[in-house]
């Protein structure tokens, strides 16, 4: 097993994983859906609906509850799923914001392609990220 592969599943044994339909129902209950795919991947396949989108390098910055550079609303209790292009940097990025304090952070797994295999709302991409 590689290093990355070790750190990959350090980082997944933490988090309860949300399925397309199960980050959709997440959504439809209130729950942050959180987009940290770079601007050429939103523009080229688009968004889910809903979705705020932050660039990885202020994920943190964003979504710590005690930041003072947080989205508005955000608290420790925020429900928050944390969406790439595979599920892969999302896990990672969602077990972060977990050490940070926002404990129902998680991630999509399969990522923004497998939202859109799973025929769930797609609408088109190149929305700015928060500043």
């Amino acid at each position: 097993m590689s290093a990355i592969d070790g750190f990959l599943g350090t980082a997944r044994s933490t988090l309860d994983r949300a399925d397309p339909a199960q980050a959709a129902a997440l959504q439809a209950d209130g729950a942050l859906i959180v987009d940290i795919r770079p601007h050429a991947n939103r523009l080229a396949e688009g968004e889910i609906p809903g979705s705020v989108v932050v660039e990885r390098i202020h994920l943190e910055w964003r979504l710590a509850p005690d930041s003072e550079w947080r989205l508005p609303g955000v608290t420790a209790e925020t429900v928050a799923v944390v969406v790439c292009n595979e599920g892969y940097a999302s896990s990672l990025a969602a077990a972060d914001l977990q050490r940070l304090g926002l404990t129902k952070a998680t991630d999509l797994a399969g990522g923004f392609r497998a939202w859109s295999a799973a025929g769930l709302p797609v609408q088109a991409g190149g929305s700015p990220a928060v500043p």
